[in-house]
């Protein structure tokens, strides 16, 4: 029986508010090793590759498993999918506290990345409550799940500080668990799920679940992704290091600036998706991938000093990007970062709305791939070239890359449109 349409919008905000709450905790856990790494670098001794591996694995665990947990989720519902994701990454989180070793430390960073993978089991949940013309702004609510950096860069560092880096794991398992437990009990399972259950309705096969990631336009999304999500990852575990060696910040001033980066990245998600839905996600990528090329080409530059031979002798003229102009650059980014997430995600049920979990879970995990990859590539740009902005000119090669290909892909859509518009000449 049909729900009454009050009943069912009451019902599409509490899964949504629950599932946002359970994602900021997941976020929250997934961004530890961005304050918490830096400590046990210190303590272990450990190498440049040793502590970019550390922070990176959790990111590659939450990737890799997003795909799978999105399908499940399609397959079994978010409600036990989401809860048991939760429950696993808070006992992993815990176990990491107990670690003596790095190997041990790896393998526990292994189990706290499953708290990333949520995000694939969130939208194929989220998105079902919702009709198309409403799905941008939901699932953009949704992903503002990711200021659970900011709650980690902001007040993981007063709670090391005060306590140690094993009181900080600690406290997000415990909390973590807790927000697992209560969504098991408040949240229900979605009307998909319900239906089939009641209907004794066949699950699909995995070759038909599979069937839509074989499109070229699912790896273009996915591109995206990698850029607008996968870049704001990697600039969240990146930041603090990047402040305090470039800017001489102490790492609870990095912490605080590096939260103040992923608010805006964060909260501005669900704006991006009202904006995706009253004027096209296409309009607000464009958006997003020119402002973020001259962002990141702004950042790119190194401190430059350039001496010329005058009349009075040598003219001396620095270009640099003050502290200031630093922040003030990285928040314009993470703004339309947030815009770009969003957009990115209102695409998908609107092309694949039988697969959301699949092709959510592929774009996902890409874009999870992205957080995990360019930290390391940053580092090695770093050794490489000696120059700590080139991390920002390999951003910009890839804003550049997704926007020449978003813009050809445009052409040939209208192109195409517009030759099946023409009519046949008479015979």
């Amino acid at each position: 029986m049909a729900l009454p349409s009050t009943e069912k919008n009451a019902e599409a905000t509490r899964a949504l508010s629950l599932s946002t709450i359970a994602f900021t905790a997941c976020f929250a856990a997934w961004t530890i090793f961005s304050i918490i790494g830096i400590r046990i670098k210190g303590e272990m001794g450990l190498s440049e590759a040793e502590f970019g591996l550390l922070v990176g694995t959790p990111v590659l665990t939450g990737s890799l498993v997003r795909l799978v947990l999105g399908v499940w989720t399609d397959r079994l519902g978010g409600r036990i999918v989401f809860t048991g994701t939760m429950l696993a990454a808070a006992l992993a989180t815990f176990l990491l506290s107990l670690a003596q070793s790095y190997p041990m430390m790896l393998i526990a960073a292994l189990g706290v990345g499953l708290a990333g993978g949520s995000f694939a089991v969130g939208v194929a949940y989220v998105s079902r409550f919702y009709p198309a013309n409403k799905q941008g702004t939901a699932l953009g609510v949704f992903g503002v799940g990711n200021v659970g950096a900011s709650v980690t860069t902001f007040l993981a560092p007063l709670v090391l500080v005060a306590f140690g880096w094993q009181a900080v794991a600690q406290i997000w398992a415990v909390a973590l668990a807790a927000i697992a437990i209560a969504f098991w009990f408040l949240a229900k399972d979605d009307p998909v799920i319900r239906e089939r259950k009641s209907t004794g309705g066949k699950v699909r096969s995995f070759a038909e679940e599979f069937a839509p990631l074989r499109n070229l336009q699912v790896w273009r999304f996915s591109l995206y992704y990698f850029f607008a999500f996968g870049a704001f990852v990697a600039l969240a575990l990146w930041l603090p290091r990047y402040l305090i060696e470039v800017y001489g910040f102490d790492i609870q001033t990095a912490g605080i600036i590096a939260a103040f980066y992923s608010v805006p990245a964060s909260i501005f998600r669900a704006l991006g998706g009202h904006l995706s839905d009253r004027f096209g996600a296409r309009a607000v990528m464009y958006w997003v991938l020119v402002v973020s090329a001259v962002a990141t080409f702004l950042l790119a530059i190194p401190q430059t000093e350039i001496v010329m031979s005058g009349v009075n002798g040598p003219i001396v003229f620095d270009i640099a990007i003050g502290a200031v102009g630093f922040v003030a650059l990285i928040f314009v980014l993470g703004f339309f970062m947030s815009f770009g997430k969003a957009a990115v995600y209102k695409h998908i049920p609107v092309y694949y709305p039988q697969s959301v979990g699949a092709v959510g879970g592929l774009v996902g995990m890409i874009g999870g791939l992205g957080g995990f990859i360019l930290p390391i590539l940053f580092g090695v740009l770093n050794d490489i070239t000696g120059v700590w902005t080139s991390c920002f000119m390999l951003l910009f090669a890839i804003v550049l890359g997704a926007l020449v290909w978003m813009h050809l892909a445009v052409r040939k859509i209208e192109a195409d449109s517009a030759s099946d518009a023409v009519p046949a000449p008479a015979q």
